[in-house]
């Protein structure tokens, strides 16, 4: 049975919820809902699993705060005994308009503390990723405010449906793989 871990980033804590920076999280919650899961705190994250065509999620929102998200996923990758190859991580990316989704078989870090953290740990860049587009509506030197700051009331109302596009993505991912899920969903 082939086992996938599926890490979704974001910061503990109740001043970052709701925040832009924690979409990793609200993607898998949202996944989680669906499937009828319930997060479990364990070892650096928390963490469930469910079975989808033969397959075996785990998904997994670090407890470490998001510069130190290698860390988590470097130990689950380990305890599960995954491939690099069967990693997915959900990011928020500022480089990308509000609601763009696109999902990658490798690349830099683009300046993400998290990102930046999982590949000094994995030693690479070879992991797969998928971004989702928080845009970049901030004054030069306010982007931690602004990736730190919560939804405007237009995003809220336009995310639900980008955040479930976001899940489709993640079970293709694992169902039908990196190359045809990137050519069946990106740009959508």
């Amino acid at each position: 049975m082939s086992k996938f871990l599926i890490a979704g980033l974001g910061n503990i804590g109740e001043e970052y919820e709701n925040t832009r920076h924690n979409i990793g999280f609200k993607v898998l919650d949202y996944l989680a809902k669906e499937n009828d899961l319930k997060f479990v705190n364990d070892r650096l994250a928390a963490v469930c699993e469910f079975r989808l065509k033969g397959r075996t999620l785990i998904l997994i929102k670090p407890s470490t705060y998001m510069n130190l998200s290698g860390k988590a996923i470097n130990y689950w990758l380990q305890a599960e005994k995954i491939s690099k190859e069967n990693l997915l991580v959900i990011t928020d990316d500022i480089a990308l308009p509000f609601g763009t989704l696109r999902m990658k078989g490798k690349g830099s870090d683009g300046g993400h503390n998290g990102l930046k953290n999982i590949q000094e740990i994995l030693n690479g860049v070879d992991y797969a990723r998928l971004r989702f587009g928080v845009g970049s509506e901030f004054h030069k030197g306010k982007q931690v405010d602004y990736v730190l700051g919560k939804w405007s009331a237009e995003e809220e109302n336009s995310l639900e449906p980008r955040i479930k596009l976001a899940t489709e993505m993640i079970k293709g991912f694992a169902t039908i793989g990196l190359q045809l899920t990137m050519t069946n969903f990106n740009n959508k």
